[in-house]
């Protein structure tokens, strides 16, 4: 007997999960709020860990597909001292494959392939336990039940009430992105400075940090320690004046890094939330989660590959069970699920509080730590 199986969320997680089952001939259900493919931008470039996202994408059989996408050479990082000195300048040897970078809506594409997403289908709420399975209502009023629900759909999922009460808390450190496009032909000078890779400058409580990503695009996020509410006085809406509280929170600096600043094209404010480090749940047959919906921790390069390789480990689990084993083997995955997450919580939350600290020295410490030359 084949499950009616949904997954919430058309991120890497739910992507690969549906993506792995497809390869075994199970049918599964993507559910995705967004209207269209293209009805937001996907986000920055992603790098891939050999023994997480990569292996996630050999259990889809899709590794060749990401080799001829990805950007070796975007592991290269670069640190500066905000007076623009070089401190580090880390470049990727010619066969260094254990973190190659993929532009997000490249790997989106790439594990959607044949898989059936339905668009525009936002969930208001999972019910587990009714009658005839678990019952799915949508935002438009809509419902649809299933044997078994995934909640892969990020850091305000609307699946995780079913099993968790638990909700994100602000980190203290917020971030405002914003972006240049075709570097290489309208500034050159900063196409160098970032190089092929990143380029980060830390200072006291504050951190300008830039990515390529593919087609001369650039993203570029300033963070900072503040309050929630620091923009109270402040139209974030407008970003010339989101521009000019950037340049003066960051007086003083290089000239080259508040480029980076001037240069950029619409401003969005993303404040960095987390979930316990430790998040559990009693298990709840019919329902889990994965990726950020499950374990919600700073955005240091973890979450995206431990989604993928969490979405690919349950999907093979469900690709081989009869019909009457499902609840104990999901529970077996969301044990081993914890146990590597709390691990990688507990790594990406002390690396945010280095990274974002009172003495700059500690962010360098910290990378060499995690980038041995």
């Amino acid at each position: 007997m084949r499950h009616r199986i949904a997954v919430v969320g058309g991120g890497p997680g739910g992507l690969t999960f549906a993506r792995v089952l497809h390869r075994h001939g199970h049918p599964v259900t993507v559910l995705e709020r967004d209207a269209a493919p293209d009805a937001r931008p996907p986000g920055g470039t992603l790098d891939l860990h050999e023994g997480l996202g990569q292996l996630a994408l050999d259990k889809a059989g899709l590794r060749d597909g990401f080799q001829a996408l990805s950007r070796p050479e975007g592991q290269a990082m670069r640190i500066l001292d905000p007076d623009g000195t070089v401190l580090r300048d880390w470049r990727p040897r010619p066969d260094e494959l254990a973190n190659p970078e993929i532009d997000r809506r490249q790997l989106r594409d790439l594990l959607t392939g044949p898989l059936d997403v339905q668009w525009g289908r936002g969930v208001a709420q999972v019910v587990p336990g009714t009658r005839d399975g678990v019952l799915v209502h949508f935002a438009d009023g809509r419902q649809e039940t299933f044997d078994f629900v995934v909640g892969a759909d990020g850091a305000w999922s609307r699946t995780r009430p079913a099993v968790s009460p638990a909700t994100p808390q602000y980190t203290g450190v917020t971030s405002v992105e914003t972006s240049l496009d075709d570097v290489d032909t309208r500034h050159p000078d900063l196409a160098r400075l970032i190089g092929d890779g990143s380029m980060a400058v830390y200072g006291v409580n504050r951190a300008v940090v830039a990515q390529r990503n593919s087609g001369g695009h650039i993203k570029v996020n300033a963070r900072f320690r503040a309050p929630l509410e620091w923009h109270r006085n402040l139209d974030l809406a407008d970003d010339e004046a989101v521009r000019s509280n950037l340049l003066a929170l960051f007086d003083g600096w290089a000239t080259p890094v508040l480029d980076l600043l001037r240069h950029g094209t619409a401003f969005v404010h993303r404040p960095v939330y987390v979930l316990p480090v430790s998040h559990t749940w009693t298990h709840v047959p019919g329902v889990t989660l994965l990726g950020d919906a499950a374990h919600l921790m700073p955005p240091l390069g973890a979450g995206a590959n431990l989604a993928m390789l969490e979405g690919a480990e349950l999907a093979e689990t469900v690709a081989m069970l009869g019909s009457g084993e499902l609840d104990d083997a999901v529970r077996a995955f969301e044990e081993q699920m914890w146990a590597r997450a709390g691990r990688w919580a507990k790594i990406t939350t002390a690396g945010l509080e280095r990274l974002v600290s009172p003495d700059p020295a500690e962010a360098i410490a910290h990378w060499d730590r995690v980038n041995p030359s």
